[in-house]
């Protein structure tokens, strides 16, 4: 239950981001650090085979990963 509300929880922010691509407002650093503990959080997951934390993870990060692109991209 854990693993979907705060997966649930970011999927807003980061839809909302996707399609105006505007990032103007979100941290380079901060996503930075975020994508780093999320990854951490998944290979944590994978190591102890626990099925939500790396589905959790794996979603979060490739929605982080992605507003971190843009957020070099679209400056």
């Amino acid at each position: 239950m854990a693993a979907l509300l705060t997966t649930a929880s970011f999927l807003p922010q980061a839809i909302k981001t996707i399609r105006s691509k505007n990032t103007q407002g979100l941290s380079l650093f901060m996503y930075i650090i975020f994508s780093s503990g999320v990854f951490l959080w998944l290979v944590y997951g994978i190591r102890i085979h626990d099925m939500p934390v790396i589905v959790a993870n794996s979603v979060t990060l490739v929605f982080a990963l992605i507003i971190l692109t843009y957020k070099i991209r679209y400056k």
